[in-house]
């Protein structure tokens, strides 16, 4: 992965604040730091007036896992105007009915997983996710919890991510889907996408065949991110530097810093 913040890509971070562009993100491990408790996830004082600095100068969203009352609660005075919940099920004001599976998935682990220690079943209405950080042996609850869910395989997807099993109906949307749709509506002529997860690559993925930047917070051999930050706490730089080049732009570059970000070398 090329570093976002190094030299390499100063000319492609320049080329992006002189174009029309749309800038996404994740919520939780890129926005806000992950945090013990995922009730208490929130974005620092400096990133949150970072942000709303950048969402007036660029289109911008996130598209989380959260449910999109969740995140949108946890975004409040940034200026964000598209948000888009549940792995990117859950689009703007529109909420899908849960399926069959996922209804199903929720009772089993309900009466399967009561009083099992450090496990929580969080029901985000759409989709399920279970955090199983707290579990005294994580190796162990995580491999009872995929055991569990293997009969009502194929109706559902099963994605895992930071001590966490995420419960998805089948089909084919998820954040790559939900960020190709908002592009097509709002336009631009090159999109960044900001995440730290497994629920990202499908996002990042579309650096394949869009001029996009898929960035992974955290240098990850193993992810189809083209660029990297080397941490959460190189987000509020970033957004920095996405401000201060919007407000400065810099035309005149020697030629085209974006012709190459379909396929960037990892």
């Amino acid at each position: 992965m090329i570093p976002l913040l190094g030299r390499d890509a100063a000319p492609l971070l320049h080329a992006l604040a002189g174009s029309s562009s749309l800038l996404a993100f994740d919520y939780d491990g890129t926005l806000a730091p992950l945090v013990e408790n995922r009730r208490l996830a929130a974005l620092r004082p400096r990133t949150c007036s970072l942000l709303a600095r950048v969402c007036d100068l660029y289109p911008c969203a996130v598209i989380s896992g959260r449910s999109r009352a969740d995140v949108a609660r946890r975004l409040a005075g940034t200026g964000i105007k598209h948000i888009i919940g549940n792995h990117g099920l859950e689009e703007l004001e529109r909420s899908p009915r849960t399926s069959p599976a996922v209804r199903r998935a929720r009772v089993l682990l309900r009466n399967s997983l009561r009083g099992a220690p450090g496990i929580d079943l969080e029901d985000k209405g759409t989709t399920l996710a279970v955090h199983y950080r707290h579990a005294p042996d994580r190796a162990r609850a995580r491999a009872a919890v995929l055991s569990l869910l293997e009969p009502l395989l194929p109706s559902l997807r099963v994605v895992g991510g930071h001590q966490v099993i995420n419960v998805l109906p089948a089909g084919l949307k998820d954040k790559g889907t939900a960020l190709a749709a908002l592009w097509d509506r709002l336009g631009g002529d090159v999109a960044l996408y900001v995440g730290d997860d497994l629920t990202d690559e499908p996002a990042f993925r579309l650096a394949g065949v869009r001029p996009l930047i898929s960035v992974h917070v955290g240098a990850r051999a193993e992810s189809s991110a083209g660029y990297c930050l080397r941490g959460q706490w190189q987000v509020d730089p970033l957004l920095t530097r996405l401000v201060n080049l919007r407000r400065g732009r810099t035309p005149g570059l020697r030629g085209d810093p974006l012709s190459g970000i379909h396929a960037p070398s990892v």
